[in-house]
This record gives C-alpha cells, sequence and structure tokens, in this order.
C-alpha cells in the first residue's frame, strides 16, 4: 500500500542514530488481506466492476455489429442516410470510450471507489501500529510491503501477526463472536446449575422413597 509509508527517513539518513533504536517490521499487505471487513467491502468493489466490464462488453459487441452492418449497407445508402448511421456508429464508439476512461482510467471511478475503501483500514492498520509500537517501545518501524528488500528478519522483530491480532480483537466482528461466546457460556452454566438441581432434587427422592420403604418394612 503506498501510503503506508511507514520507513521512517531516519533509517537512512542517520544511520548512527538509528543503531540505537529498537526496530520492528511489519506487512501491512498481509494484515489488510487478513481483515474480513476489508475482504468484503472488496468483494463487493469487484461485483460492481465486473457489472460495469459486462456493460462495456455489451456496449462493444452492439458496436461491432452496427459497424459492420454499416460496412456491408454502405452502398446502399446515400446523402443523409449515410450520415445517420455513420453518426450512430461513431457515437456508440465514443460512449464507449467515455465510459472505459471514466471507470477504469487513472483518475477513473474505480481507483476513486479503491482508495475509499481502503482508507479507513488504512487507518486502522496506522492505529493498531502505533499502539504496538508503543508497547513494545519500537523507535522505528519497517513496511516490507513498500518494496522494502528484507534479506533476512528475525521473528522475534516482525510485529506483523501482533498488529494482525490487535486489529481482530477490537473489530465488530471479532467482538460479536466474543458476545455470542459469552451468552453461550452464561446459559450452560445455567443449565449446569439446573441439572445439579435436579440431580439434588432426585437424591432427596430417592433417600425419601428409602426411608419411607425401610418404615414400612419396620411396621409390616
Amino acid at each position: 500500500m503506498k501510503k503506508f509509508q511507514f520507513v521512517f527517513v531516519f533509517l537512512l539518513t542517520f544511520a548512527a542514530t538509528a543503531t540505537a533504536q529498537k526496530i520492528g517490521v511489519v506487512d501491512t499487505n498481509y494484515i489488510l488481506s487478513k481483515l474480513p471487513q476489508y475482504a468484503e467491502a472488496e468483494a463487493r468493489l469487484n461485483q460492481q466492476i465486473t457489472s460495469w466490464q459486462n456493460e462495456i462488453q455489451t456496449l462493444q459487441t452492439e458496436f461491432e455489429k452496427k459497424k459492420a452492418t454499416l460496412e456491408n449497407e454502405k452502398v446502399l445508402l446515400i446523402g443523409d442516410q449515410l450520415k445517420v448511421r455513420q453518426k450512430e456508429v461513431d457515437d456508440l464508439d465514443k460512449k464507449i470510450k467515455a465510459m472505459i476512461n471514466n471507470r477504469f482510467g487513472s483518475l477513473g471511478e474505480i481507483n476513486n471507489a479503491r482508495s475509499n475503501l481502503t482508507k479507513p483500514f488504512q487507518d486502522l492498520i496506522w492505529g493498531a501500529i502505533k499502539t504496538v509500537s508503543e508497547k513494545n517501545t519500537l523507535g522505528i518501524v519497517l513496511d516490507k510491503s513498500n518494496n522494502i528488500s528484507v534479506i533476512f528478519l528475525d521473528k522475534r522483530y516482525d510485529y506483523t501477526d501482533k498488529v494482525l491480532d490487535l486489529l481482530l480483537k477490537n473489530s465488530p466482528v471479532k467482538k460479536m463472536e466474543q458476545e455470542e461466546k459469552n451468552k453461550r457460556n452464561i446459559l450452560d452454566q445455567k443449565n449446569d446449575r439446573m441439572n445439579k438441581m435436579k440431580e439434588r432434587s432426585n437424591e432427596a427422592s430417592d433417600v425419601k422413597e428409602r426411608k419411607e420403604t425401610i418404615n414400612k418394612t419396620t411396621i409390616n
């Protein structure tokens, strides 16, 4: 992710200072790919992209048919007829090109939609990295997904999983799962208490029946 430039310039320009700092490494692309909310949002965007691609493909097929028909019938058309038919083909061609540029161009709807989709998650990841950095007293954090060549990395300096765990722990889905788990635990505890009460009640009934049986036997 381009926006995640967590590589502090201090590492390169102030090497002497950097050696005194505790350094950590994260993989923000990996973290992003593991967030369920991002996967859902990306799936919705991909559905929209597929819909737009199908729409353009339909128009392209229509354009090719009209163009081929015009070429075959051109000798039969005269004056304004030819101009009208040619204008229909040209207008459809312009419409397709404009649609492709507006939706798939560098400043098109897809790029804007992807930026809007990614930004909230980038902010979440940055916040989690900041929390993990403070907790582990990291002076420098490198993002190895941003074209950083990490030749060797001791696992203890890779904080990717810690950041991901923090994000998943605080995610709405995780909170809902925890709430459901707590409800199940409460229900299980309630059932256990009821079962124990039934067992004690049954034991008391058994004792009472034995006493009554003994008394009857003694009387007889």
